[in-house]
């Protein structure tokens, strides 16, 4: 049986055991393991969320790496549902058809393709589609909507057996689950074998400059093994035969690095793109330590000031609820020491309602709650929806109620 969890020993992209721990934060559980009521009498074990640079190609990332077949065999996040993503995907299929220029019939397969919202679009546009998706129902939903999906996690192995059925691919796509692959080596070897000559890699993940510059710290969490920027995609892309082409800034998920790779020689012409975002990402320090310890003393700072408020708003006999119930809420909630301050967290998701957070075991409820309970303060913990959060609740606040806004700044409205 395989172990739950364990400890990288090396960088996951260039294999150099140069790891420096760069930020220590508090161990979490699994982000995303929200529970039902009668599960929460159980302990939910704790796991290290320390972030460490490789000082030889400069990926940060996490040591502490748990089972994927933990994480996403009954995954349930639909990208689907996902506020604006439906859009973004439609775009980027025509760009990267635009960009390709592929024959009609080509084969586009995308790895961690949930339930096909991104393959769908390539289909309208002509294209043969194949996803690979480990997350069983969701590949059950993808493949009764008419996307062609295996239920299974991306492998060389699979790769080749990909290829020998459905041949070579002009386009192979990884959205949003790149940074959440441990074995990089042998997914880029699988990805290089599946390319047909002229085809392209494209990869659209979270981006560590948003992420630093941001102080987006919550978005680490242990689905997110790696937290990308091009310098070391660069660099280990090519110990695999494939070249960077192309590097775009995306505003999708608080920041996003989209990439483009071909094959060396595949007949792209490179843009220049991609040595501005590698000078960018050195000015801005993000392969720098002292950058981290920076944000560090930020997060320590604002957690002892909104703590001091919170032990002032109790013994006034304040009633405090929390706003969102996502994988970052539980990094926020266990960084800033929130699991004795909330008596319930709200969420707009119903697939998270009546359920209790990971660890913690606050229950989440509907925002309706707001109203019905009448919280005399909520702590927005999703803190980059703070303006939407509060103008949809204007009633709150007119019925007396206050939100305090607690990144990067605390603030109350």
């Amino acid at each position: 049986m395989k172990p739950i969890h364990h400890r990288r020993h090396d960088c996951r992209l260039c294999r150099s055991d140069q790891l420096k721990l760069v930020l220590n934060l508090e161990p979490t559980p699994i982000g995303d393991a929200y529970i039902p009521g009668e599960c929460v009498g159980q302990i939910q074990k704790v796991y290290p969320l320390d972030l460490f640079l490789c000082e030889n190609c400069g990926l940060v990332q996490l040591r502490d790496v748990i089972a994927p077949e933990i994480l996403y065999e009954n995954f349930i996040y639909e990208t689907s549902i996902s506020l604006g993503l439906t859009d973004h995907f439609q775009k980027y299929a025509k760009e990267v058809l635009d960009r390709i220029k592929p024959e009609q019939n080509s084969l586009v397969i995308d790895i961690g393709s949930n339930d096909g919202a991104l393959l769908r679009f390539f289909k309208q546009h002509g294209m043969r589609v194949l996803g690979v998706e480990p997350a069983n129902k969701i590949a059950k939903k993808a493949i009764a909507s008419g996307i062609d999906t295996i239920n299974d996690f991306f492998t060389a192995k699979l790769a080749e057996k990909i290829k020998k059925k459905f041949g070579p691919a002009a386009i192979v796509t990884s959205n949003n689950t790149f940074a959440n692959i441990d074995d990089l080596s042998d997914m880029l070897e699988g990805t290089c074998s599946l390319l047909a000559p002229e085809g392209v890699f494209v990869v659209e993940t979270g981006y560590l400059l948003d992420l630093v510059e941001n102080g987006i710290f919550d978005n680490i969490y242990h689905e997110h093994v790696s937290y990308f920027a091009v310098k070391p995609l660069k660099v280990v892309f090519q110990r695999y035969g494939l070249e960077l082409i192309d590097a775009m800034h995306i505003k999708t998920k608080d920041g996003s690095l989209r990439v483009l790779a071909h094959k060396a020689g595949g007949g792209f012409c490179a843009s220049d793109l991609v040595q501005k975002k590698i000078c960018r990402e050195e000015s801005a320090g993000i392969y720098n330590r002292q950058t981290y310890q920076t944000l560090a003393s930020c997060i320590a700072q604002n957690r002892w000031q909104l703590n001091e408020r919170l032990k002032a708003l109790d013994a006034q006999g304040k009633k405090v609820a929390g706003y969102g119930a996502s994988a970052a809420t539980t990094t926020f909630v266990y960084q800033f020491d929130l699991g004795d301050r909330l008596e319930f967290i709200v969420d707009d998701n119903p697939a998270k309602r009546e359920l209790f957070s990971p660890g913690l075991h606050i229950p989440v409820m509907s925002s309706s709650a707001l109203y019905t309970r009448n919280p005399d303060y909520v702590v927005i913990l999703a803190w980059r929806r703070s303006e939407a959060i509060i103008a949809k609740h204007q009633d709150y606040i007119a019925r007396g109620g206050r939100f305090i806004v607690p990144w990067p700044q605390i603030m109350e409205y």
